[in-house]
């Protein structure tokens, strides 16, 4: 049984993490949030201590170090902001504890090889949560891939809208600088599955950069791939719209739906059991989507040339 911490517990996805460290068999020793509308805690790790100042947590997260290997913390998970999650891993090793962190890792690409080295020095992993690689479609279709390389470019169609409300441009999610933008936040994962299945980006152009939506093309080694990324409620098809709907999300493959909805039931604790047995997904692993969620913040837009998104209207 392992010994765990967790900074951000106050947040939407840090249940999954909750439930994955439960799941796995390990116990939660200390949590953290500067907000304290925590009570979740209570149906996974009530006896966890937790604080609301990030200095206190990492005085105590130091003290157990030095307690000996028993009570030391193994694995630090990080749910907090995206643009706190490089000074967070630090923490996580500067503690002699394994890091286990919410995508982006970072989001300015150059702050990996700073972590990459920091990993050597402390001797401990740096870990991602890619978990859309475990679902058994998107598994299934990378060895087909990679068995039966395609002759010509597959044609990939790549939506993803899901509404947010006023809300969001108020919070840290709606800041660029915080967040890395709409790429950064809500389409890394997206982005993750299409080069990890396809392959290499060797071009990309950005048809669309707004505060809603962005959009665009990129050359895949095996795929050409036409995006569209929205949190626009008015861009979610007629009959998502007609049945309540508030999400969309698709990937057409050579005008064929590639069926990724289902299954996504504790992939969280599918990760942690990779992870915890030497099979994570480290830094390496998490470079290719977050440089090219980088370029697609940083990268001028272009009027199309020929293929766009069918929900792109310059």
């Amino acid at each position: 049984m392992a010994n765990f911490a967790l900074l951000g517990v106050g947040g939407f996805v840090a249940p999954r993490h909750l439930a994955a460290i439960r799941d796995t068999g390990n116990r939660l020793i200390a949590a953290c949030d500067p907000h304290d509308s925590v009570g979740t805690m209570d149906n996974y790790f009530p006896d966890a201590r937790f604080f609301t100042e990030i200095e206190r947590f990492d005085r105590f997260l130091e003290k157990r170090r030095r307690e000996g290997v028993a009570n030391a913390v193994d694995y630090v998970s990080i749910c907090s902001p995206n643009y706190l999650h490089d000074a967070h891993v630090r923490l996580a090793l500067r503690v002699n504890a394994h890091a286990i962190c919410e995508k982006p890792l970072v989001i300015n690409p150059w702050n990996l090889d700073q972590l990459q080295a920091l990993e050597q020095e402390y001797e401990k992993g740096i870990r991602t949560i890619l978990q859309l690689r475990h679902l058994p479609a998107v598994s299934a279709l990378k060895e087909q891939i990679r068995q039966n390389p395609p002759s010509t470019k597959r044609d990939v169609v790549l939506s993803y809208i899901t509404r947010r409300g006023r809300w969001y441009h108020n919070s840290w999610k709606g800041s660029e600088e915080k967040s890395g933008g709409l790429a950064m936040n809500i389409g890394i994962h997206l982005f993750d599955m299409m080069l990890w299945i396809f392959g290499g980006v060797s071009h990309l152009e950005i048809h669309a950069r707004e505060p809603e939506r962005v959009s665009g093309v990129m050359e895949l080694e095996h795929a050409t791939v036409r995006w569209f990324l929205s949190i626009d409620e008015s861009d979610l098809p007629e009959h998502v719209q007609a049945e309540g709907g508030h999400a969309f999300r698709s990937v057409l493959m050579d005008d064929k739906e590639i069926e990724f909805s289902t299954g996504f039931r504790d992939l969280h604790t599918t990760v942690y059991r990779e992870t915890m047995a030497g099979r994570g997904h480290g830094i390496d692993d998490a470079r290719p989507s977050v440089e090219l969620s980088y370029r697609v913040r940083t990268q001028p837009v272009v009027r199309p040339r020929d293929s766009v998104h069918p929900s792109f209207h310059p």
